[in-house]
């Protein structure tokens, strides 16, 4: 694995995983890099919380199955009290609902139990630069899900003509939104993998305009990409199943 040089300063870790020896093989290897240091451990989401009362992490790696409070409600909690703390969760479950529901909590990440270490440090890396990241088996899944995307308003419920009307994603329109209808409609169409052009031939505008369009998503939601930017979208609750 690479040597990154930080400095001095480490991003500081707690592992919530209710397996011990899960915890010290995290440990051993996230401990190998000059800027990661796993400051604690906890064997459950109460644990979690008490954790960071006292001695408040900068990255949780939190397990989604945890006995007393599952990593689910913890991570929900945990973003309500301490907003600066990233969250990625670690399960064995390569379900996209898992994924919607930990990244509308709050989640930073999400990660399968099966992954590469250097998978596992970058992905830390990645959250603390403002990113979010999720493991490759999923994503797919994900993005088949989000094909089924709808826009939602104060008025209703759009639906394109490949939508069933009973089942799919909705995109939600709130305050805290900034993307207007129709970047919202662009955002959608990008999210089933639609090319520039093809997203101006639906929309019946220039390609330049679908450009633009998607330049100003990209620089309102502050991500790189398209991936990144339905991924963000999921995270801050404007994407619900």
């Amino acid at each position: 694995m690479e040597n990154h040089d930080y400095g001095t300063k480490k991003i500081k870790i707690l592992l919530a995983d209710d397996h011990q020896l899960f915890r010290e093989g995290l440990k051993r290897i996230l401990n190998m890099e000059d800027d990661l240091e796993v400051i604690g451990e906890c064997g459950d989401g109460i644990q979690v919380l008490e954790f960071c009362n006292h001695n408040p992490p900068e990255v949780v790696l939190m397990d989604i199955n945890m006995p007393i409070e599952n990593g689910v409600v913890a991570t929900e909690k945990l973003r309500e009290l301490f907003p600066d703390i990233k969250v990625i969760i670690l399960s064995i479950h390569d379900d996209e609902s898992y994924v919607f529901e930990t990244l509308r909590k709050g989640a930073s990440g999400y990660l399968l139990k099966d992954m590469e270490a250097e998978s596992l440090v970058n992905a830390i890396r990645s959250v603390m630069e403002g990113h979010a990241y999720i493991h490759p088996k999923v994503t797919g899944k994900l993005i088949q899900q989000l094909r089924r995307m709808t826009y939602t308003n104060e008025s209703g419920v759009l639906t394109d003509n490949n939508s069933s009307g009973d089942t799919g994603v909705k995109f939600v329109a709130g305050d805290d939104n900034p993307l207007t209808r129709r970047e919202a409609e662009v955002l959608r169409l990008m999210a089933e993998g639609k090319s520039n052009k093809m997203i101006g031939e639906y929309l019946f505008i220039s390609e330049k305009t679908v450009k633009n369009h998607v330049s100003s998503i990209l620089q309102k939601m502050e991500v790189d990409d398209r991936t990144q930017a339905v991924i963000n979208a999921i995270k801050h609750g404007w994407v619900t199943l």
